[in-house]
């Protein structure tokens, strides 16, 4: 697994290495969405457990790995905007919508959304390049999919 957060910085000619890559970028956003209030709860390390299996079809074990890995390597000043230059660098514009609606869904795990965690996810899909239209688009559908009220925060 930590070779997956090292080749982050490192150029590869591996589809398999690019999707580990992305992987590991997403993890570590989605580790620092949930580290804005300086803890992760419980319900927020399940909610990445779950949305990264999910989203990259991981087991149980490599999912714990991922999330384990990311919280190791993103510890200390915030370095999110090195893995928004990944995602940036390996993943097209319209097709970046995924993280954003998987930050979500860490954002609502304790059912609230926090003004820091609203401001980190504006933050970061302005660095993405997405809109703030399906920034707004992506959080309607994770409430629904979580079954929250649509003026559940903000």
């Amino acid at each position: 697994m930590l070779n997956r957060i090292r080749a982050l910085f490192h150029e590869t000619d591996s589809g398999d290495a690019d999707h580990e890559t992305l992987q590991a970028a997403a993890a570590a956003l989605l580790v620092e969405a949930a580290r804005t209030d300086n803890t992760i709860s419980a319900p927020e390390r399940n909610r990445i457990i779950d949305v990264t299996r999910r989203h990259f079809n991981l087991t149980q074990e490599e999912a714990q790995e991922l999330l384990s890995t990311a919280v190791f390597d993103t510890e200390g000043a915030s370095p999110y905007y090195r893995y928004v230059s990944v995602i940036n660098d390996r993943c097209p514009p319209d097709k970046r919508l995924w993280i954003i609606e998987m930050l979500w869904e860490v954002a609502y795990a304790d059912g609230t959304l926090n003004d820091l965690e609203a401001n980190l996810l504006r933050r970061i899909g302005g660095l993405l390049h997405v809109s703030d239209v399906e920034r707004g688009e992506a959080r309607k559908r994770v409430l629904e999919r979580l079954g929250l009220p649509e003026d559940t925060g903000l």
